[in-house]
């Protein structure tokens, strides 16, 4: 069943990504305190690798135990390891070398050039298996109950690498698929699908500038989601879109109203 989204409107992306920094590193807090780890999904595009900069930057960081913090990828693009367009290396260099984390819980997705090769369907296949490895029995699925997973909305309303039409936007069975013919570049993604998204306990959608007004204001208007992913990726106890005024300047008004 999906969450009623919460509308969180900043002034401008540089505000949207401090304040979605601050507001993730109470909520990995909480979670450690609750139930001794925290565990995030983390995205690439600017908006992710801005939310991820203003972790490093934020004075709370250290209010988080790292070594006891599970990192998984809501997608990746297969390219070769180290490859700067990869979401792994740019989240590395955004956050991840400043910061303590037990290399064993950064689960990163393969390489093109890892242990499967070019073979993309086998390494979403065992990023699939390593997900379910993960999964305790109070989850009550294949994949763990994340505490937070981060979503980048694109000006198409592809989040992840669930793109409009594309067969992984229809995926209802597995929980992550290799992407062939991506409308995108790379063609070739590995990416989470609808319902191992709405797995998470919170999904945070990001989007700030005009480019992706009209992504939000469709998404949010009640499109169907294999015409707008974006429109089908909620969590199980909250969903939240955090935009800036640019992003938010096409809503409907009475979404605009729930704005704050």
């Amino acid at each position: 069943m999906s969450t009623t989204p919460q509308i969180v409107v900043h002034d401008d992306k540089d505000e949207m990504a401090r304040a979605t920094a601050a507001r993730l590193l109470h909520r990995i807090v909480d979670a450690q305190s609750s139930r001794g780890s925290a565990s995030v999904v983390l995205t690439g595009g600017r908006n992710g690798n801005g939310v991820l900069a203003a972790l490093a930057a934020a004075p709370a960081r250290d209010a988080v135990d790292w070594t006891r913090i599970d990192l998984w990828w809501g997608d990746e693009r297969f390219l070769p390891e180290g490859d700067p367009e990869r979401n792994v290396t740019q989240a590395q260099q955004a956050l991840l070398d400043s910061v303590p984390v037990d290399p064993a819980r950064v689960h990163a997705m393969a390489a093109s050039d890892g242990r499967y090769g070019g073979d993309v369907d086998g390494a979403a296949e065992a990023y699939a298996a390593e997900l379910a490895a993960a999964a305790r029995p109070e989850d009550q699925g294949p994949v763990p109950a994340f505490d937070v997973l981060l979503l980048g909305v694109g000006p198409d309303t592809h989040v992840a690498s669930l793109f409009p039409e594309h067969p992984a936007a229809r995926e209802r069975e597995r929980m992550v698929v290799g992407v062939h013919g991506a409308p995108k570049p790379p063609p070739t993604r590995i990416s989470l699908t609808l319902p191992a998204i709405r797995s998470a306990r919170e999904v945070w959608l990001l989007a700030a500038g005009e480019d992706k007004a009209g992504a939000a204001a469709l998404a949010l208007a009640g499109a169907g989601e294999v015409q707008a992913p974006a429109a089908g990726a909620y969590g199980r106890t909250r969903t939240m879109w955090l935009l800036d005024t640019a992003a938010a300047s096409q809503l409907p008004p009475e979404l605009r109203r729930s704005a704050s």
